[in-house]
């Protein structure tokens, strides 16, 4: 056949497909906002970015494709450059199409809702001496046919010694309680007053894009 005379070498075929594979699997968008890569080594408590912000987990995916790309090349006789842009395409697309594919077909409770956190943001304004009021829109979509019921939490993806914080002052009257029907789109509107009359260098006004988020539910944790 024509694909068996395309193949130069199976072994490093394998080894190219075991490489890319492993890229994938450690940049996978599953089941938290941050790769699968970054929530592994986070329980094994190794750092996932070094002082000067370099993505352990990116740079190491990112060499694992490029050799892998390099491998999948050596292995055949021809197509070379057909072959290694159908891998870079693949690589790009497969995660979120697997993605959204599990979520429409086999996904249940909290895995089977998403939450577009691009189109999500916070705004911040002080009403009185005391007071600040938060307010946020966070848009989700159930991809089940069943109703799903879920916590909200805030967090600060990245908060160093001396930055202020902003978006988590809104757990001070957590938890929100969710409810989605079933494939239902929803953009939820979350609105609190929060005294920070004893709270030191709070922030008295201010806007946040991409809000990090943790949804619960009966047990289960994502961090989106």
């Amino acid at each position: 056949m024509e694909v068996i005379h395309i193949i130069k070498n199976k072994k490093i075929l394998y080894l190219a497909f075991i490489l890319f594979a492993a890229s994938m699997v450690l940049n996978f968008p599953f089941p938290h906002e941050s790769p699968y890569g970054e929530t592994v080594i986070s329980v094994l408590n190794i750092p996932v970015q070094s002082i000067n912000g370099l993505q352990y987990v990116g740079i190491t995916s990112l060499a694992l494709l490029i050799v892998s790309l390099y491998f999948l090349a050596k292995s055949v006789n021809k197509y070379h450059g057909r072959v290694v842009l159908i891998a870079i395409i693949i690589a790009f697309a497969a995660p979120s199409l697997i993605v959204s594919s599990f979520q429409k077909t086999l996904a249940t409770g909290i895995y089977a809702v998403s939450y577009k956190h691009e189109e999500s943001n916070c705004n911040f304004e002080m009403i009185d001496a005391k007071t600040l009021r938060g307010k946020c829109e966070l848009p989700f979509d159930n991809h089940s046919r069943k109703d799903v019921q879920f916590t909200i939490e805030f967090y600060e993806k990245y908060l160093f010694e001396d930055d202020i914080r902003m978006v988590s002052l809104m757990n001070n009257n957590a938890d929100y309680e969710v409810k989605l029907k079933g494939n239902e789109s929803k953009t939820l509107i979350i609105e609190s007053d929060i005294d920070v009359s004893n709270i030191e260098n709070h922030v008295e006004s201010g806007s946040s894009t991409g809000v990090n988020i943790v949804i619960k539910s009966k047990g289960k944790v994502r961090k989106l």
